[in-house]
């Protein structure tokens, strides 16, 4: 390899491990703080470098969040993914509908150990940053399609409601990401994450009104 080749390589290797370090940065302060509390400065402090060295790399607090949420699909995708391959290993044996609940279990054991990024609702400017963000679509495209893939045959068999619109059901699954629910559980320090878990899913998949 030649020297300047060498020192190309080097630079973009190092610029690679400051963005990962400042998307991980990124997602604890999501996490644990939400978008509207998180600040720039804080995600440089958090990173360990100077706030001028960042926005040569993310040029907003809205790219930052967009960063964060690209790699927090990436996670998704590669969970969904393992649990296709197992369901392919298993010959079947594994339905859609538990599919399902393990995924909604995943997202929701990742916000209780502070792996989840927390976004607002409603934030005109991050909205438009995420959905002008080509990564960010195509990655929440791909998982909403293998996603809904499972709802479609768990409402073909009768496991999940028919009447619903899928789009719904896949909305709802969403949510549990995020759900305040979750964190208020965890704040209250009567429950272990596995109650939490397994309530949470329940209330989802099951319903409140009782059996």
């Amino acid at each position: 390899m030649e020297p300047m080749t060498a020192r190309a390589s080097i630079r973009q290797q190092l610029q690679r491990v400051r963005e990962e370090a400042i998307v991980v940065a990124v997602n604890r302060l999501l996490a644990t703080k939400g978008y509207d509390a998180m600040t720039v400065d804080e995600v440089a402090a958090e990173a360990g470098m100077a706030k001028a060295s960042l926005y040569k790399l993310f040029t907003s607090k809205e790219e930052l969040a967009g960063a964060a949420m690209v790699a927090a699909l990436e996670r998704a995708l590669d969970f969904v993914d393992g649990l296709r391959a197992e369901a392919a290993r298993s010959d079947g044996a594994i339905d859609s509908l538990s599919q399902l609940k393990a995924v909604t279990r995943w997202a929701m054991l990742s916000q209780l150990e502070g792996e989840m990024p927390a976004l607002p609702s409603q934030n005109s400017s991050l909205s438009a940053s995420l959905q002008a963000n080509d990564a960010y679509m195509d990655k929440l495209i791909a998982l909403s399609n293998k996603l809904g893939i499972w709802i479609a045959d768990a409402q073909a068999r009768g496991k999940l409601n028919p009447a619903l619109p899928a789009e719904l059901l896949l909305y709802t699954l969403f949510a549990r990401a995020c759900d305040p629910v979750v964190g208020m559980l965890k704040a209250s320090g009567q429950y272990t994450n596995k109650q939490i878990l397994d309530w949470v899913e329940s209330a989802t998949f099951n319903g409140l009104a009782a059996r």
